[in-house]
């Protein structure tokens, strides 16, 4: 950690424990100099990164001071579906955000889940895809095993342990992504017409999923700092036959919480009590900016009942379609749904993450761009703050490079982001995250790549068009 970094990190640590609240001088540029023993410059860029950050503010002749962007705006509100099973819909709006065209090559995508594509930490796998493609051997063209390469499995198993779980190689299968895991999880436990109790708002490919396969969405409220509530799960489960829960508890997508380990626990328990299922979403677990990374569901079950699934895709890139399940006391039904869906998944892919898992990359990728996101999670906090209206909601993400935004009630997020598209811009409306189309008013933007001066400006004029609709709102009203 460079200098600069150490002064950061103590002064942000030191607001966080509310040494330095808000609107409170912090010390002078001498005085941190003296007691950390660095240079004038070291402790300026200190400042500058923790201005950056929207932490602390500079007045001119005044010195630094803590920012009111710590007060931090309210968090969204606790979710109230609808209590009863739901149809999947929504699929027009899901096609329009993942779909491709060429007249939308401008449109600055701000609402899709995509990493940085960028980062200079990825440069080895680059290099070991350009080999492999070169020099492929005839063994690396035919297909692999349908369970996948047992060099990535082996490298799976050992970075399961930092979630606490304890993997053999001969628990894991490899997929096409964490899609098809999410799917083969749940064609193997329910059939057209049961019911999937679902943590809401939930990821829009889950719902799709139950949507292709004739289930039905059973929509818990979430708490957007602990999750799926089990108070909630509990009565659903006694007055529901549901043949399977699907959360997302750590990083979660769009609310960004992590689930405390004690309701992860509890939450294995409740399962065990009903005897149903958990799929486990931990695609973005890995990107968790707390140490040590957070423990999965998966590592407090005892009897084999949860499938946890996973990708490298929002940690490394997602056109390498590198996911992989632990599918439990399920392995060899979901073994004979991955034969009849896509069979083998490709093999040079699984070869080059093997590759750079075994060599360290990995983990040297991980710590870079987890310093990145929760350094542009600030910046892109701070942008909303500064941007948006009074009585915006935001979520506090406890990882990955997703926010997730409450408007006021009166805001459709379909008609903005029509709105916006009109400017080349695009956002995921809240109502993609919802089996009914609930969350009209709110909407998910993604951080990951470098808050570049278009981006804030981007995060600005979505602030505007928002205000803007909020009068148009008043008038007619009035």
């Amino acid at each position: 950690m460079n200098r600069y970094q150490t002064v950061a990190l103590a002064v942000g640590e030191r607001i966080e424990q509310g040494l330095y609240r808000v609107g409170d001088r912090l010390p002078s540029i001498r005085q941190l100099c003296r007691e950390f023993r660095v240079s004038v410059s070291t402790v300026q860029e200190a400042y500058r990164r923790l201005e950056e950050r929207g932490v602390v503010e500079a007045r001119p002749r005044s010195g630094y001071f803590v920012a009111a962007r710590i007060a931090a705006s309210a968090l969204p509100s606790v979710s109230r579906p609808a209590q009863r099973p739901l149809d999947v819909s929504q699929w027009d709006q899901v096609l329009e955000l993942v779909g491709e065209s060429p007249s939308h090559d401008r449109l600055l995508r701000l609402g899709r889940g995509i990493p940085d594509l960028e980062a200079a930490t990825l440069k080895p796998l680059l290099r070991r895809l350009s080999t492999l493609h070169r020099r492929a051997a005839a063994q690396d063209l035919n297909y692999d095993g349908l369970a996948g390469s047992l060099e990535l499995r082996r490298q799976i198993a050992r970075l399961a342990t930092t979630s606490g779980c304890l993997l053999h190689p001969d628990d894991l299968l490899i997929t096409t992504g964490c899609q098809e895991a999410l799917s083969l999880s749940l064609r193997t436990l329910a059939g057209p017409g049961d019911v999937v109790a679902v943590d809401s708002p939930s990821f829009y490919g889950t719902m799709q999923i139950l949507k292709a396969q004739g289930l039905k969405a059973l929509e818990i409220p979430t708490d957007p700092q602990t999750g799926i509530s089990l108070e909630a799960l509990e009565l659903a489960l006694e007055q529901w036959p549901v043949k399977a829960i699907q959360v997302t508890p750590t990083c979660n997508n769009p609310l960004g919480y992590t689930m405390p380990e004690a309701r992860k626990r509890a939450l294995v328990a409740l399962a065990q009590r009903f005897d149903v299922a958990i799929v486990e979403d931990d695609i973005y677990g890995d990107l968790a900016f707390a140490t040590p990374r957070p423990r999965t569901i998966k590592s407090f079950d005892d009897d084999d009942r949860v499938l946890l699934c996973s990708a490298f895709s929002k940690t490394l890139v997602p056109g390498l379609r590198v996911g992989w399940i632990a599918p439990g006391r399920y392995r060899d039904q979901v073994l004979h749904m991955k034969y009849v869906s896509t069979g083998a998944s490709a093999t040079l892919p699984q070869l080059a993450v093997a590759e750079f898992v075994a060599h360290g990359h990995y983990e040297r990728h991980l710590r870079q761009v987890v310093r990145q996101y929760q350094r542009q999670r600030d910046i892109m906090l701070g942008w909303v703050m500064r941007d948006f209206p009074p009585g915006t909601r935001v979520s506090d993400p406890q990882g990955g490079f997703l926010l997730w935004l409450e408007l006021p009630d009166a805001i459709d997020c379909v008609r903005l982001n029509a709105r916006l598209s009109e400017e080349s811009l695009h956002i995921a409306p809240g109502s993609l995250f919802s089996a009914s189309g609930k969350y009209r008013n709110c909407l998910r933007l993604n951080y990951a790549a470098p808050l570049t001066g278009k981006i804030e400006a981007a995060v600005k004029r979505i602030g505007e068009t928002v205000a803007s609709q909020l009068g148009e709102h008043a008038e007619l009203l009035g």
